[in-house]
C-alpha cells in the first residue's frame, strides 16, 4: 500500500474544493415586505438558487469535496422545502463522486427538531457536536485530504470550540502526512462555525482569536457565520470566512456581492483561494449628498445616475437598493416628508426600464440650510439656542455632562462625537421649526 502511494506521488496531487456557509435556506429577503408582494414572490427562491450555485460550481470544476460551514438552514421556521432542496443538491454531487461536509451553526444546531432528513447520499457527512471527527478523502486509493468538523449542538455555543482540535483529553490531536515519509502530502481542512476576534455584527457563539486557530495544525480553516468574505490568514494556514452566499437584508455584512469560494491545492498546499459569486439579487445602499441639488427633479436625476452605475458595477444582477439622504439644503422640508419620499420612490421605479435596479426606500438624513453664524450673531431665541447647543457640545455646563449620563442609559456607551451630533441634529430640528411659527 504505502509503495503504490508512493508510484503515485510521482504525479503532483492538484485537485480543488469549494467552501461555502450561511446558507440560511429558503430564507425570505427581510426587506420585502407587504408594499413590495410582486418582488417578495419573485425572488423566494433566491437563497436556494445560490444553493443551486454552489453545487453547479463543483460540478463544473471537478471539486474533490464540499465544506458547508454552519446555517445551511434559518431555524425551525424554515424546514422542509429547504431542506429537500438541499437533499437534492447533495445526490447530484454524490453521484458525480463529490464527497460533502457539513457543520452546523447557530440557526441549525445538530439534532434540532427542525431536522426533517434522517438519511443522506452516498459520500455525505455530518459532523457531530461538541466533539471535533476526522473523514478522509482520498482519489485512486491516494489520501488527498483530512476533513475535521465540529457542529453546535445548541444555538447559543459560548464555548471556544477552536480549542478543541488539538491539545488534551478528548481534544482531537493531529498530525500532517506530510510528516510521514515516503508518504504523500495531505491537507488539513477544519471546518468550524465561529466568530473570530469578536465581529460585532454578529453575535459572539464559538468565540475564539486568530491565535486560537493560527496554532493549530490545520492548513485550512473553513469557517461560517460572518456573512463578508473574509481572508483572516493567507498561507500558515489559510483561515476564511466565504460570506454568505446570498444577501438578504441591507445590514452592512448582507450588501454587495455574495458566494463562496473555490479552494486550489497543489501536493498538500493551499495555492489559490478564489471568491466566486452565488446570488441571485444584491442589495445596495447609497449616499446621496444634497450639495448642488436644486430641486426634487435634479435629486431625482442624481439617483437616477447611481442606480446606473450600481447596475454596471454588477454586472448584470438584480439590485435592491436604497439611499441614504443627506446634507444642509432647502430641500430638506419636501424630502422630509415619507410621502414625498414614497412619490419620489415611485417615479424611481419607472426610470430608466431595462436597468435592473429596484429602489426599496429612501432614507432621509438632511437638514434644513440654516446660516448658524448670522443666526447666532441675533438677539432673539435662536440666537440663546445655538449658544446653549454649543456650550453643551463642548462640555461648558453641567448639562452637557447630564446629557451625556442620560443617553447612555437609553442606548448604551456613548461617544463625545456621538453627543455633538444628537445636540446638532436637535438644534437644526428646533430652529427649523421656530422659523416655520412653530
Amino acid at each position: 500500500m504505502g509503495r503504490d502511494r508512493h508510484r503515485e506521488w510521482e504525479v503532483p496531487l492538484r485537485f480543488r474544493f469549494v467552501h461555502a456557509a450561511d446558507l440560511h435556506l429558503d430564507s425570505p429577503l427581510q426587506i420585502l415586505g407587504a408594499r413590495r408582494k410582486d418582488l417578495r414572490e419573485r425572488l423566494v427562491d433566491a437563497t436556494l438558487d445560490a444553493f443551486d450555485a454552489i453545487v453547479l460550481k463543483a460540478l463544473d470544476e471537478g471539486a474533490a469535496f464540499v465544506v458547508f460551514a454552519g446555517d445551511l438552514y434559518d431555524g425551525i421556521t424554515r424546514g422542509a422545502r429547504a431542506q429537500l432542496r438541499f437533499q437534492a443538491g447533495l445526490r447530484r454531487l454524490s453521484e458525480s463522486g463529490i464527497e460533502v461536509f457539513i457543520a452546523h451553526g447557530n440557526h441549525d444546531p445538530a439534532g434540532g427538531r427542525w431536522n426533517q432528513i434522517r438519511e443522506w447520499p452516498r459520500g455525505v457527512f455530518v459532523f457531530p457536536a461538541s466533539t471535533p471527527q476526522t473523514f478522509e478523502v482520498a482519489r485512486d486509493g491516494v489520501l488527498l485530504a483530512r476533513v475535521h468538523g465540529v457542529s453546535y449542538g445548541t444555538q447559543k455555543e459560548s464555548r471556544n470550540l477552536a480549542a478543541r482540535f488539538q491539545g488534551g483529553p478528548g481534544e482531537l490531536d493531529l498530525f500532517r502526512m506530510a510528516d510521514v515519509p515516503n508518504v504523500p502530502p495531505v491537507i488539513d481542512v477544519a471546518v468550524l462555525h465561529c466568530n473570530v476576534g469578536g465581529d460585532a455584527e454578529h453575535e459572539s457563539y464559538s468565540p475564539c482569536s486568530l491565535d486560537d486557530l493560527v496554532s493549530r495544525r490545520i492548513d485550512y480553516w473553513a469557517l461560517g457565520h460572518i456573512h463578508r468574505h473574509k481572508v483572516l490568514a493567507a498561507g500558515g494556514p489559510w483561515v476564511v470566512y466565504p460570506g454568505c452566499s446570498q444577501g438578504r437584508s441591507f445590514s452592512p455584512g448582507d450588501q454587495g456581492e455574495k458566494g463562496a469560494v473555490l479552494v486550489e491545492v497543489d501536493a498538500g498546499r493551499v495555492v489559490r483561494v478564489t471568491p466566486f459569486p452565488t446570488d441571485r439579487v444584491r442589495f445596495v445602499e447609497v449616499t446621496c449628498e444634497l450639495d448642488g441639488v436644486a430641486d426634487l427633479g435634479a435629486l431625482q436625476e442624481r439617483l437616477v445616475g447611481m442606480a446606473r452605475l450600481e447596475s454596471e458595477r454588477h454586472d448584470g444582477r438584480e439590485v435592491l437598493m436604497r439611499a441614504r439622504i443627506r446634507g444642509r439644503s432647502d430641500l430638506h422640508g419636501e424630502i422630509r416628508s415619507l410621502e414625498r419620499r414614497e412619490e419620489l420612490l415611485a417615479e424611481l421605479g419607472r426610470e430608466p426600464a431595462g436597468l435592473g435596479v429596484q429602489w426599496l426606500e429612501l432614507i432621509d438624513e438632511s437638514g434644513p440650510a440654516l446660516d448658524l453664524e448670522a443666526l447666532a450673531a441675533g438677539e432673539d431665541l435662536r440666537a440663546a439656542l445655538i449658544k446653549m447647543a454649543r456650550s453643551w457640545q463642548e462640555g461648558e455646563t453641567g448639562l452637557g455632562v447630564e446629557l451625556t449620563r442620560e443617553l447612555k442609559s437609553v442606548v448604551g456607551d456613548v461617544s463625545g462625537d456621538e453627543l455633538e451630533a444628537v445636540i446638532e441634529r436637535s438644534l437644526y430640528e428646533v430652529l427649523e421649526r421656530l422659523g416655520e411659527g412653530g
